[in-house]
């Protein structure tokens, strides 16, 4: 069963909420956060990357920056730009992106079915990244951002979500990438028992992105002993069938020796070379690639995914295994410096640019890691190769905290 509930969140002021609002935490370095607050005093990246309001050459994870984060979380809450809910609810939050709309529930998830694997991880942590997360909640006494959950769809949920989504939202902004941001407030108690109820009967929720905050809130659970508010961690959860999965692309700096020519004469064995091929793969198990000027097309010979496990039928393990490993020589994607990692948001004009200035010798387009397959690899305890899902869009921080 998936233990979900209702919680009094701390938010932005309806009005506020444009400025407030921020991408998350990791998805941008210091000095673009810097630059993105430097005339917006209301910024959440003062909270969730204070580095900012330090020195340039300040170590991001020294214990001042931990304290300014503090400081200027309680600034928001002492100007009354952030408020808390008077009562436990959930919410719902809602994003639109071009033609894309999804609707999740925010929520708090239990540590307990976090460490029990009811909510699966299909990725590994970094220690220092989880180190960071822990000495922000705690220095905050809050989690700041939520994790991305996502459960095999539940018609009635769905429902249910679509008609109390037909008031006008209580929130309602675009921010600057264009993306449109709604949230809605249930606080009917027939509702939250419903949610509840329908929760209890889901077998598993998965982690889509997010692995180092539920990490980190799990561990901060066990160091208070179950204490309180720090057994849930701060979700949004949403129906498997409502995600946008992007591709994340591969470029690497060379052929290991090989010419071009004779690089395509060795991907022959491992599938179909097609020259002139489109920038973007069709269908799956087939791989885009940008060799001396032209886009190709690699589709796997079939007999490679026979008899395999979900995660070796992956394209990004796929692509790994045939190709990265045994013909250019990166035999690790996690630490190779020859092999970088491209957000399928960049598109594959970035893809082409890169090598097209010398910086990359060859660039891989991949289809799209579908959500079903990342619930299959999680299903059977398997981890997904590194950056093989890129969710868009994504969640802003300061739409709701949970304060411990």
């Amino acid at each position: 069963m998936a233990i979900i509930k209702p919680f009094a969140a701390l938010r932005p002021r309806p009005e506020l909420a444009a400025q407030v609002c921020e991408l998350p935490y990791d998805v941008l370095s210091s000095e673009e956060a810097r630059q993105l607050a430097a005339d917006n005093p209301l910024s959440f990246l003062h909270v969730s990357k204070p580095e900012i309001d330090l020195p340039p050459d300040t170590n991001p994870y020294a214990p001042e920056v931990y304290a300014k984060g503090r400081e200027n979380l309680r600034r928001l809450l002492a100007d009354g730009v952030l408020r808390q809910d008077a009562e436990p609810c959930f919410h719902l939050y809602r994003q639109v992106m071009g033609a894309h709309s999804q609707t999740g529930l925010v929520a708090v998830a239990s540590c307990e079915e976090y460490l029990a694997g009811v909510i699966k991880k299909h990725e590994l942590t970094r220690p220092d990244k989880e180190d960071d997360r822990v000495r922000h909640i705690e220095t905050l006494n809050a989690q700041t951002g939520p994790v991305f959950l996502l459960h095999r769809a539940v018609p009635a949920l769905d429902d249910l979500f679509a008609r109390r989504t037909e008031a006008p939202p209580e929130v309602d902004f675009t921010a600057p990438d264009g993306v449109r941001h709604m949230a809605w407030r249930l606080s009917d108690a027939a509702d939250i028992a419903f949610i509840e109820s329908a929760f209890a009967r889901i077998p598993y929720l998965y982690i889509a992105d997010g692995h180092h905050r539920s990490a980190a809130a799990a561990r901060v659970y066990q160091s208070r002993r179950g204490a309180g508010a720090s057994a849930f961690f701060l979700a949004v959860i949403f129906s498997h069938h409502q995600l946008q999965i992007l591709p994340y692309n591969r470029v690497v700096k060379d052929l290991n020796g090989l010419s071009p020519d004779a690089f395509l004469r060795q991907l022959a064995a491992v599938g179909d070379v097609t020259v002139s091929g489109p920038p973007q793969p069709r269908r799956p198990h087939e791989v885009s690639f940008y060799l001396a000027g032209r886009w190709h097309t690699l589709a796997f010979h079939p007999a490679l995914m026979q008899g395999v496990t979900p995660v070796e039928q992956l394209d990004t393990s796929l692509l790994q295994r045939q190709v990265l490993a045994p013909l250019l020589g990166i035999a690790n994607p996690r630490t190779s410096e020859r092999l970088s990692f491209v957000g399928g948001i960049r598109g594959t004009a970035e893809l082409v640019q890169l090598v097209d200035r010398g910086a990359y010798a060859c660039a891989f387009s991949l289809f799209p890691t579908q959500v079903e397959d990342l619930m299959a690899v999680a299903d059977a305890g398997e981890l997904m190769p590194p950056k093989s899902t890129w969710f868009e869009p994504k969640l802003r921080d300061a739409m709701f905290c949970h304060l411990l």
